[in-house]
């Protein structure tokens, strides 16, 4: 395959999706990630496309291309992301929640499709800082919501900040549920927001187990600020989207995988 040829599969692929790996576009075209890694490069400085750490996001010209992994973008953006993989993991993940749980389900998109199958429960504590999933979990039979306190974001429709830090002191969770911008063997769970990642941190803190519900495309990235590293992490749910290879890297790290549907 002529390397313009390559260029253009990679670039339809990333308008499509919006994001790639570098490992996900090596087993799409058969070339080695050291091809796709130059192909990258000479892409991004072309201004045809945005590369990030190990991958490259999709560089729309229409307007400012809202980055997954180092920009603030909107709440109805990220839902419309990889629908198909947030339904498979919410699917997995809804499995380790039964009656009598406090959980802690975070602002992402993911959570929000998780949060909306906890029905059929009598009694469900959720903590969230979420503000579109604590409206959607309001009127629900059973479960009870505690919005934790901060300063209100408009674009990721969530609760930033530690001004709620004493409610926190003072709520143990069964499982705190989170997603993230980006997830690496080096860095573990990063997120774009600062603020957001410390609130991230103090609900690990305070759960008995930790889930991080990530889809295959999150994988070999990283965002601004580390709110968990590997050993914070009690399981990882994903989508039957990731590979062998990347899945076995994780694992031989210590992680475990959960993939859905499998």
């Amino acid at each position: 395959m002529l390397q313009l040829e390559r260029q253009q599969k990679i670039l339809d692929y990333l308008k499509e999706n919006r994001k790639a790996t570098t490992n996900e576009l090596s087993e799409l075209l058969g070339v080695s990630t050291t091809t796709i890694r130059t192909d990258l490069n000479q892409m991004d400085k072309e201004k045809l496309l945005t590369k990030t750490h190990g991958g490259a996001i999709y560089k729309d010209k229409t307007h400012d291309m809202t980055d997954l992994t180092s920009r603030a973008y909107l709440f109805h953006d990220r839902a419309l992301e990889n629908k198909e993989a947030k339904e498979e993991i919410a699917n997995e993940a809804i499995k380790l929640v039964s009656d009598h749980m406090c959980i802690f389900l975070d602002a992402s998109s993911t959570a929000y499709t998780l949060g909306m199958k906890l029905s059929g429960f009598t009694e469900l504590t959720v903590i969230t800082n979420g503000i579109n999933l604590a409206l959607e979990l309001k009127d629900i039979p059973g479960v009870t919501v505690i919005l934790t306190g901060g300063i209100v974001t408009s674009a990721s429709a969530s609760i930033e900040g530690l001004l709620g830090v004493d409610l926190l002191k003072k709520i143990h969770t069964d499982i705190a549920f989170v997603s993230a911008r980006g997830f690496s063997v080096e860095d573990g769970l990063t997120d774009f927001s600062i603020y957001e990642a410390d609130l991230k941190h103090m609900c690990i803190k305070a759960s008995a187990k930790t889930v991080a519900l990530v889809d295959h495309t999150k994988f070999d990235t990283t965002s601004i600020s580390s709110y968990a590293s590997l050993d914070d992490i009690n399981m990882v749910i994903t989508d039957s989207g990731i590979s062998p290879e990347t899945a076995d890297i994780y694992e031989k790290a210590g992680t475990d995988i959960v993939i859905s549907g499998i």
